[in-house]
């Protein structure tokens, strides 16, 4: 009950003193966007992860806590655009001074906006505030689902052409004697059994590229961007989060995810959809202590097919439901946490080029998103 004790404080805290008292301050309503921020500001703590350092030679840089502020409110406010999120700081002004800006005059212009941006990228603080926000609610917590899924990044630049890969042509039939073909060289999902973390997540491949995948209703779709790997607790809240190519296959992911979300989190039941139905990924869940609940993949074996469907067919006969069934159907959680994510909270608005920079743009809506899901939780 600890989290959701913390939580309730939080949210009484909220509406009961803190909202009345900005709201006596700035002279103006606040409306829910406003609330949220402040929220999110008050779970985050950008003051500890972001220093300002006055008093060094040349120039002052501008504050890069407002202006981490302003990039966290941008998904919130449904701002698409830098330009245009310089334009709303101007004319809303409890939207202004919540970032830390008493007058129009002290808002930095478009290019040191984006070159606060790239730092905010290249260090990963909006990953690095996420990650503190899920250790710190979820402390001495225990969560039941871990639902994984991945979603389309559509991004506005060009794939990255692969290299083509010169293979020696293979002879057919039965080598001669003493001839020794070359053998195939391991899958990732084996190499990633003897690798750690920081390697495996570093093995990933991160450029924009082409990527296809069979939607909900069985029709294939492309999209040239990138790729996002959720791991999404009981509540539709993320834990953690991966972003790569868009071609990789949702399974090469599955293993340095759970990793990272089992050094976040304590849980019990790993819930993956078919495209992860493979004994390595198996092996390494019940590894880390959980139990996996993996869509069956029959692939090419026909009479598998038919074998689940005909025991599909018995069980809604009988009007039994099995409990690993019961369970995977918590995994419609992860997307509700994707279409969250891209409808209300700057999923779809990429304007950022690069991985680094596409990730930390995401990563700010992750943030708001996760404490969105917080407060329903008490509300």
């Amino acid at each position: 009950m600890r989290l959701l004790e913390s939580l309730t404080q939080c949210w009484k805290t909220c509406q009961h003193e803190l909202f009345p008292r900005l709201q006596d301050h700035y002279k103006e309503p606040l409306n829910e966007q406003h609330k949220l921020f402040v929220t999110v500001l008050g779970l985050i703590q950008i003051e500890n992860f972001v220093h300002n350092w006055p008093g060094l030679p040349g120039r002052p840089a501008s504050d890069r806590q407002a202006l981490a502020r302003a990039f966290a409110a941008k998904p919130i406010f449904k701002i698409k655009q830098t330009a245009a999120l310089i334009e709303r700081l101007k004319i809303d002004r409890t939207l202004r001074q919540l970032c830390g800006w008493t007058s129009t005059k002290q808002i930095p212009s478009e290019a040191t906006f984006s070159r606060a941006f790239a730092e905010f990228a290249e260090s990963g603080l909006p990953t690095r505030m996420h990650e503190a926000l899920i250790k710190s609610a979820y402390k001495e917590q225990i969560v039941g689902h871990i639902s994984r899924d991945s979603t389309a990044i559509e991004a506005r630049e060009k794939p990255v052409k692969k290299p083509k890969i010169d293979e020696p042509k293979r002879k057919r039939g039965r080598p001669k004697k003493g001839e020794e073909r070359p053998q195939k060289p391991p899958r990732r999902l084996e190499l990633q059994k003897d690798m750690t973390l920081p390697e495996m997540l570093a093995d990933l491949p991160k450029p924009c590229d082409v990527g296809s995948k069979q939607n909900a209703k069985g029709y294939r779709q492309s999209w040239v961007g990138y790729k996002l790997h959720i791991d999404t607790a009981d509540g539709g809240i993320p834990i953690s989060c991966v972003l790569t190519s868009a071609s990789l296959h949702d399974s090469q992911a599955a293993i340095p995810l759970a990793t990272m979300t089992d050094e976040r989190v304590n849980s019990c039941y790993d819930l993956m959809d078919a495209a992860y139905d493979c004994p390595e990924i198996k092996d390494h869940s019940r590894s880390l202590g959980h139990v996996p609940i993996i869509d069956v993949n029959p692939r090419a074996d026909k009479a598998l097919k038919e074998e689940l469907a005909a025991e599909a067919k018995r069980l809604k006969l009988l009007g039994h439901r099995m409990p690993e069934d019961i369970r995977y159907n918590e995994r419609s959680t992860a997307e509700r946490t994707n279409a969250r994510l891209k409808d209300e909270f700057g999923g779809r608005d990429i304007w950022v080029k690069g991985n680094e920079k596409v990730m930390c743009h995401l990563m700010f809506g992750i943030l708001a998103l996760t404490v969105d899901q917080m407060m329903r939780l008490v509300a």
